[in-house]
Order: C-alpha cells, then structure tokens, then sequence
C-alpha cells in the first residue's frame, strides 16, 4: 500500500481499543452512524477522499459521536477539524479566544 491510499485511524476523544469499535463503514448515512452511536458502543466511520468534503463529513460523524475516525488525508487536518468539533460541542475549550466588538 502506498502513503497515498494509506488510512490512519484518528480518535475524536480518548483513544480505546480498536478492536472494541462497532464498524459504521465506508461514508456511513448521518442517520445509519447515528442508530450506531446509540447502542452505546465505540463506533468508526471511514470517509474516502482528502478534500474539504471529505473533512465535513467528518466533522459530522465527529458531531454525532464517532469514536474513531478512518480517513485518508492529512491526520492533521482532521485533528484541526475534530478538536473545532470537541469545542463547538462544549467537550474542551477553543484552541484561540477572540472577541469582536462592533
């Protein structure tokens, strides 16, 4: 397998083992991950691609309670995107704090 069609395995909260995680698929329907996630079990998501279609979509199965996250892309990336997820939802705080005033 070359490091272009390598897949990394990227956590969106504590690490855990894989072999625990019930397996969502490739690019999972929001509602089929969702009836995942609410058995109460860890769940992975595959998402194909590497562009920023591939990282909303991922943010979405982070929104629903992912546990894990295959992806083909920058793992980088996606921890950009995960950790902006953790934050909207309240689970840690935003890596920068602004405040605008008009």
């Amino acid at each position: 397998m070359n490091a272009r069609n390598r897949r990394d395995l990227v956590w969106t909260g504590r690490p855990g083992d894989p072999d625990d995680l019930l397996d969502a698929g490739v690019d999972p329907a929001a509602g089929e991950l969702a009836a995942l996630v609410a058995k109460g079990r860890p769940v992975k998501a595959s998402v194909t691609g590497a562009g920023s279609g591939a990282l909303a979509a991922a943010a979405v199965y982070a929104w629903l309670g992912a546990a894990a996250l295959e992806f083909e892309g920058d793992p980088d990336e996606l921890r950009q995107v995960l950790d902006m997820v953790a934050s909207m939802a309240g689970a840690r705080p935003p890596a920068v704090g602004r405040r605008a005033l008009a």
